[in-house]
C-alpha cells in the first residue's frame, strides 16, 4: 500500500505521521544510547486499519455511543456503526478521514480536516491536531470547531498505544472506574476497584482485560521503563477527571486515552464532560508525553 508519510526530527526524536491515515502517528521514537526505540507501538506500514497505528485522533466526540444515536434539544440525531468488529459507533469519524498537512515547520507538523456529514453525520466540523516536538518528549494540540448550523455536544480525546512488556509500570490518579455488563458499555459506577485494576500506585500492566473509564483522573500518567532506563509522563493540563486504560492481556502495548468525556456520554444523566458547541464554538484538547529517566531498576 502507498501511503504518504511525514517525519519531523530533532536531536532526542523522531516522528511519523500519515495524513491520509486518519491523521495518525506511525511511530514516535526516541533517542538513547544504544539507538532508537519506539514510545509509541509502530505502525506494520501495510495495514489501513486504525488501529494498528501508533496514535490517532478521537474526533468529534470519543469511545462507545449506543442506541444508534443521540437525543439534542428535543431532536434524534443518528450515528451509524463504523467498525465490523464493534456493535456500536466508536470514536466518532475524524480516525476515518483523510487529513491535510497545513503546516510543517522546524519543531512542529499541524493537521487540518474539514469533515461535512461523514458518513451521514450530523456534525460538521473543521479540525486541527498540531505535533510540537519539545525538549523532552512531544505534544499535541487537538481541537474542534463547529462549522454546522446547529448546536451540538462534542467531545475529544487521543488513542495511544504505548510499549509494553512484562517490567513496564503504570500510575495514574484514579477515584474510581466504570464497570461494564457483557459488552464494554458502562453500567456501574464503582470506587472500589476490582483486583489489579488499582493504579493509584505503580504497577504491573499483567491481569485480564481492562476496557474501562476511570474517574477523578488528575489529568497526569506515569509509565516506567526500568529496562530501558527512562520513564513517560502523560499529562492533560485541562482535564476534566476521565481517561480510558485498555489493557489486553498477552499483548505487547496498551492504552491510556486523554478524552474529556466517558463512555457512552449521550446517554448519561446530564451528558457528562460534552461540550454544547455553536456554530463557530471551538473545543481543544492538549496532552504531553514527556520522556525522563526510569524510577526503577533495571
Amino acid at each position: 500500500m502507498s501511503t504518504q508519510l511525514v517525519s519531523q526530527e530533532s536531536e532526542t526524536q523522531r516522528l511519523q505521521l500519515a495524513p491520509e491515515l486518519g491523521g495518525s502517528v506511525t511511530a514516535w521514537e526516541w533517542k538513547t544510547g544504544d539507538g532508537w526505540i519506539s514510545l509509541f507501538r509502530p505502525w506494520d506500514g501495510a495495514s489501513v486499519d486504525r488501529y494498528t497505528l501508533a496514535c490517532f485522533p478521537l474526533v468529534p466526540w470519543s469511545n462507545r455511543m449506543t442506541q444508534g444515536g443521540f437525543e439534542h434539544e428535543g431532536r434524534m440525531y443518528a450515528i451509524h456503526a463504523n467498525r465490523a468488529e464493534e456493535h456500536y459507533p466508536i470514536h466518532g469519524d475524524g480516525w476515518l478521514q483523510a487529513w491535510q498537512m497545513s503546516e510543517h515547520a522546524q519543531d512542529r507538523i499541524k493537521l487540518t480536516l474539514e469533515s461535512r456529514g461523514f458518513d451521514r453525520s450530523p456534525y460538521h466540523y473543521r479540525s486541527t491536531q498540531t505535533f510540537l516536538l519539545l525538549p523532552d518528549g512531544l505534544q499535541i494540540d487537538l481541537t474542534v470547531t463547529n462549522t454546522g448550523q446547529e448546536s451540538l455536544p462534542f467531545g475529544l480525546g487521543l488513542h495511544p498505544y504505548f510499549v509494553r512488556n512484562d517490567r513496564t509500570r503504570l500510575q495514574f490518579k484514579a477515584e474510581g472506574v466504570w464497570l461494564s455488563g457483557d459488552d464494554p458499555i458502562p453500567v456501574e459506577h464503582a470506587t472500589l476497584f476490582p483486583p489489579t485494576w488499582d493504579y493509584n500506585m505503580l504497577s504491573s500492566l499483567d491481569g485480564p482485560m481492562i476496557d474501562n473509564c476511570y474517574t477523578g483522573w488528575n489529568g497526569k500518567a506515569l509509565i516506567d521503563y526500568p529496562d530501558r532506563g527512562l520513564s513517560l509522563t502523560m499529562v492533560m493540563p485541562d482535564c476534566n477527571g476521565y481517561t480510558l486504560l485498555y489493557r489486553p492481556p498477552g499483548r505487547d502495548y496498551f492504552c491510556l486515552e486523554p478524552i474529556t468525556h466517558p463512555i457512552d456520554a449521550f446517554h448519561m444523566p446530564g451528558q457528562p464532560g460534552l461540550a454544547y458547541l455553536a456554530h463557530g464554538d471551538s473545543l481543544a484538547l492538549r496532552a504531553k508525553f514527556l520522556v525522563g529517566p526510569s524510577g526503577g531498576r533495571r
